[in-house]
């Protein structure tokens, strides 16, 4: 079970009771979990239910546990060591649970922007959680309360409702509730949607200052108090913090960042063109560099080489790095080679330059598609990865012959200057509209030979191989395919229409993805074989090549964004280690398909093309099919909230 995975989590009150049963359920969720206990008792109790996967510290040590520092009085729980291996807080948490709110006011800087807050007081005053939601709505903080009671009383002794240092403010307080309406009431029972605790939760302790003696009754229904929940199942805190009502249609937080996301889309955008634009300016930059074509299009295979020996090292390397600052770095790598690219006049300059956007492009995309998942809540995922990598069928669409128009009319050079400007101007769209998300503590980075033996992860990484050596080989030769078959001066058209195809097939996969993983993946790479069949059978009729590009396109438009989906879910908490997996055998297939292309083309001929793919394509729907609980699972994690229904309010 992953559904915190990623997440820093921090319980403050008593290590018994509700404090350890929320930090249970985050720690079987794949949290990593700071805990306070009050008492020696406590801290052993602890220890010996949750194990090495959190720590557990006095109070007072709290803050130096946050700030890196060692904190007296603090203990490391479980068999692992206090030191690198156990679990890193340094840079602050994203979920935090406490009390009170003067108990959480003090630890609010140490809340990571877009995190969320769960206050577990026995009667929450409305106007007060209210309050704390405002002060916090310009930092993107949710604040939940989760509670047996709701206090409605203005001025209760002796715990008045502004106890909490907050100014609540000005309000018509309810009728009495003889004159509330009547609510339906919402069949309880296992897994019903109307409730937010799970269908055994564990009972919370008695607190020292509201012991209200247990209901035989079911817990009322979820409370929606402004846009924040208040609900009455003391078990729903963790559920509370991840996801809270995730179809609250008014509610900000469950709405897709679309303008952060079409930043990304650019970043893909300029990524995919930066690889491919030589292809379409290789007779004018050989003029120039004075070197063959052959010699030219090297710069092509020196990129890959770059992206293939640097995305796992370099990932390994900068996990800690705050994911912006990150971003900002890979795309002001791409400014600086096309603008070398651009002025130099020596090839091996050029070569060099190349080399280090490969090395950029490694980069970026192994944090491209984790970001685009961290920018949006569980149930939108696969559509925010779906406007991101809508990228690439953009770039190879229309950039390229975008690009070869532009070097046609005004020269290569400006081809190369016009990628710098708009990475310039990418860069600052990121520093503006972007989120920004903490890197991973030293204690919480995978190790890359632990993430490959993660179930599921095996699989997806050998059909993105399989799968885009078999693209490759007719994509990078297409030009001379469709010469052989008389069609050379229709290329341009039919990659337009390959193009035009793999973005609907993007936009359908986008709004499908959660529901249907592994059918999509399996339809995808049917419609490819079928097209590859047409091409090897029917390739004589000039209709049919075109219809064998659409239905090309709709099998492989979708096909990265399956891909990346399904190793970020599978890797889970090692979801950056296992996406840099991915962009390595990803680059290293597409090498790989030049190479196998040339093979067959020098001793088979281009006709042997389209049954080669269709033969690699066999595997690949083996395997999907086979990975149905770990890789390839007919529905991804949390699709079920996209369909839940609305709480009553």
């Amino acid at each position: 079970m992953t559904k915190y995975a990623r997440r820093r989590a921090l319980v403050v009150g008593e290590a018994t009771g509700i404090g350890l049963a929320i930090a249970k359920r985050l720690v079987e969720g794949g949290a990593s979990v700071l805990l306070t206990a009050r008492t020696e008792e406590e801290r052993a109790h602890a220890v010996a239910e949750l194990g090495s996967a959190a720590r557990v510290v006095t109070p007072s040590a709290v803050e130096a546990a946050l700030t890196g520092e060692t904190g007296a009085g603090e203990a490391v729980i479980g068999t692992g060591p206090a030191g690198d291996d156990a679990p890193g807080f340094r840079g602050g948490v994203d979920l935090l649970f406490a009390d009170a709110i003067p108990t959480a006011r003090p630890l609010l800087p140490h809340i990571e922007d877009g995190g969320a807050i769960v206050l577990t007081a026995p009667t929450p005053c409305p106007d007060d959680v209210r309050a704390l939601a405002a002060e916090l709505a310009s930092r993107g903080i949710r604040v939940n309360a989760v509670a047996r009671a709701v206090s409605r009383r203005r001025a209760p002794a002796p715990y008045p409702c502004h106890r909490w240092g907050v100014s609540a403010p000005p309000r018509r307080w309810p009728a009495p509730r003889s004159s509330w309406p009547r609510r339906r009431r919402s069949p309880r029972g296992p897994g019903s949607p109307s409730t937010a605790a799970s269908a055994a939760p564990e009972p919370a302790a008695p607190d020292p200052h509201h012991s209200p003696s247990p209901s035989p009754h079911p817990a009322p229904p979820i409370r929606k108090v402004g846009a924040h929940v208040m609900s009455t199942a003391p078990d729903t805190a963790p559920a509370a913090a991840a996801a809270p009502d995730p179809k609250g249609g008014g509610d900000e937080q469950q709405k897709l960042p679309l303008f952060a996301l079409l930043a990304l889309a650019t970043a893909v955008f300029i990524t995919s063109l930066t690889e491919t634009l030589p292809a379409g300016l290789l007779p004018a930059m050989s003029q120039d560099l004075r070197v063959s074509e052959s010699a030219t299009g090297q710069t092509v295979t020196v990129y890959a080489i770059g992206t293939a020996l640097t995305a796992i090292p370099l990932t390994a390397a900068t996990a800690g790095w705050r994911r912006k600052k990150l971003l900002l770095t890979a795309m002001g790598g791409f400014a600086l080679a096309n603008t070398v690219t651009a002025v130099s006049s020596v090839y091996e300059l050029t070569m060099v330059a190349r080399f280090v956007a490969g090395i950029a492009a490694g980069l970026a995309w192994a944090l491209l598609a984790g970001y685009a998942r961290r920018m949006a809540p569980v149930h939108l995922q696969g559509k925010a990865m779906a406007i991101a990598m809508a990228g690439i069928p953009v770039a190879l669409s229309l950039g390229v012959p975008a690009g070869t128009f532009l070097g046609d009319w005004l020269g290569w050079r400006v081809a190369f200057l016009s990628m710098t400007v708009l990475t310039v101007v990418l860069l600052v769209w990121i520093f503006v509209a972007v989120p920004d998300f903490p890197g991973q503590g030293r204690g919480e980075r995978p190790k890359l030979l632990r993430t490959l033996r993660i179930p599921g992860v095996s699989p997806v990484l050998f059909v993105t191989t399989v799968f885009v050596l078999a693209h490759t080989i007719l994509y990078a030769y297409i030009a001379t395919y469709l010469d052989d078959l008389g069609l050379g001066g229709s290329t341009g058209l039919i990659l337009l229409v390959f193009g035009a195809a793999s973005l609907a097939s993007i936009w359908i996969v986008g709004a499908q993805i959660n529901r249907r993983l592994r059918g999509l993946t399996v339809g995808g790479a049917l419609l490819v074989a079928v097209a590859s069949l047409l091409l090897a059978v029917l390739s004589d009729t000039t209709a049919l090549v075109y219809v064998a590009a659409v239905l090309w396109g709709l099998g492989w438009g979708g096909v990265p964004t399956l891909l990346q989906t399904a190793v970020g879910d599978a890797g889970g908490e090692s979801a950056d280690a296992a996406q840099a997996m991915l962009v390595t055998l990803w680059n290293v297939a597409m090498a790989g398909g030049g190479i196998v292309g040339g093979i067959l083309l020098d001793t088979l001929g281009s006709e042997s093309f389209p049954w080669t793919v269709l033969l690699l394509l066999l595997p690949v729907i083996a395997v999907v099919l086979y990975a149905r609980r770990a890789g390839f699972p007919a529905r991804r994690p949390g699709a079920e909230a996209e369909e839940a229904p609305v709480p009553a309010a």
